[in-house]
């Protein structure tokens, strides 16, 4: 008998357009895949479909993707965990907040991506509000910050009058954007540089409040249930069409 992990739901949450949310939730999933927090797999919830067209272009097998929509967003979470996914990373949409706090509700960590700039406070508000209204857990990370900026400090002191502010700072560089234009991401474009690296202590950060989350559990399978398990992650969709496939059927 070995020890399951309990799967857990990451959503990037921001009701402001522009927060870098989708970009943050594509690379977070990879990192978490790369740091041996897997399978990992992605949900689009944004009808632009940012994300999806980003992974759609995508040579790596991991993270897995699975197309969802509103309705059937509890029956895939249910099936992802029952294929054995450990992490489901969700991009929403912005601006929408009935839509918002129906993902949110299936969190079990929040992350809220915040440009450090006066238009992106007073635009937190309601994300907070929502995040409350569903009593899960949050974490401010400041996005796309310009380096030794006075106003990034100043972010960082009112955000945390709300909530908690995650202590790294993800800084604005154009190899964010470049990197996902094929599909790929920051840390597989230049493994060295200080993109990479803040991205890999976000995700360090990230990682070790999911495992302090309260009731945290686990089940128990055998190894031969872990095989099949691990058999059908293997032979997960990549031969589907290109847009739209489904990590389950």
């Amino acid at each position: 008998m070995v020890m399951a992990p309990q799967m857990r739901v990451l959503v990037c949450a921001s009701q402001k357009g522009g927060s870098g949310k989708t970009t943050l939730a594509g690379h977070l999933a990879v990192q978490a895949e790369r740091a041996g927090a897997g399978p990992v797999a992605l949900i689009d919830t944004d009808p632009q479909g940012s994300l999806a067209k980003w992974w759609n272009v995508r040579a790596a097998e991991t993270p897995y993707f699975i197309q969802s929509a509103f309705t059937q967003l509890f029956q895939d979470i249910e099936a992802a965990r029952a294929q054995g996914i450990r992490l489901v990373v969700i991009d929403t949409p912005p601006a929408v907040t009935k839509a918002i706090a129906e993902v949110v509700s299936f969190a079990d960590l929040v992350v809220v991506p915040t440009r450090p700039s006066p238009h992106d406070l007073r635009a937190v508000g309601p994300t907070v509000d929502i995040v409350e209204g569903k009593k899960k857990q949050m974490i401010f990370v400041l996005n796309a910050a310009t380096a030794r900026a006075k106003i990034t400090m100043e972010a960082a002191i009112a955000l945390s009058q709300h909530g908690t502010v995650a202590p790294v700072t993800v800084h604005n560089r154009l190899d964010f954007a470049a990197s996902m234009i094929d599909g790929r991401t920051v840390m597989e474009v230049d493994p060295a540089g200080k993109s990479a690296a803040e991205i890999a202590q976000l995700w360090e950060y990230l990682e070790t409040r999911l495992a302090r989350l309260e009731g945290a559990h686990t089940t128990w399978v055998d190894d031969g249930a872990r095989t099949g398990l691990l058999r059908n992650l293997n032979a997960l969709g990549r031969s589907a069409p290109a847009f739209g496939r489904r990590a389950f059927p």
